[in-house]
């Protein structure tokens, strides 16, 4: 059994507004076998088209490759849009090493009512995936109720609209889903 560890920390600041939410990243991000063409950060495997698609949208002429000028480059963008990215899970064990996340068992989840709790600037959650199995947002729903907090639907088009509310802090975050 292969266990997958989250090698990196939420990238959140304190004028994050939106947040990115995915799982996991391949399993070579954790052991450090990255390929020429990944960068060592977040959503940095080439073949994710996250930064592919944000740097033709942007024309921000983004390095692929693993310097420390790539990783900078990403967060300057994620700065300057008020961008963070903050994946639910923390670890699970697999059978097979690979990035699929129905192949994840014994997932541990970061608290990511707590991360929006601490930032009260967040006010948009974009899921990588809808609510699959094992995606972002199955696993934000299942942590949305051990927290007794239930999602309103706004809009059912994609992509899908929720709303919720911190009681702690009564802010309202909206959630923008893209089910394939």
């Amino acid at each position: 059994m292969f266990i997958h560890n989250h090698p990196y920390p939420p990238y959140i600041n304190y004028n994050t507004t939106k947040l990115i939410v995915g799982t996991l990243p391949p399993p070579r991000f954790s052991t450090g076998a990255l390929l020429e063409l990944d960068v060592d950060f977040c959503y940095g495997s080439y073949h994710n088209s996250l930064w592919l698609f944000i740097d033709k949208i942007y024309n921000l002429n983004l390095r692929f490759d693993n310097s420390k000028a790539a990783i900078t480059q990403r967060k300057q963008f994620l700065n300057q849009h008020k961008i963070g990215i903050c994946d639910i899970v923390a670890s699970c064990e697999r059978e097979k090493i690979d990035a699929s996340d129905l192949g994840m068992q014994n997932v541990k989840l970061r608290d990511l009512i707590g991360y929006i709790a601490q930032y009260p600037n967040i006010n948009t959650l974009l899921f990588t995936v809808g609510n699959s199995k094992n995606g972002p947002e199955y696993f934000f729903r299942k942590q949305l109720k051990t927290y007794n907090l239930k999602l309103k639907l706004l809009n059912n088009e994609i992509p899908r609209l929720h709303e919720f509310k911190l009681p702690v802090i009564a802010s309202k975050t909206k959630l923008a889903t893209q089910s394939t």
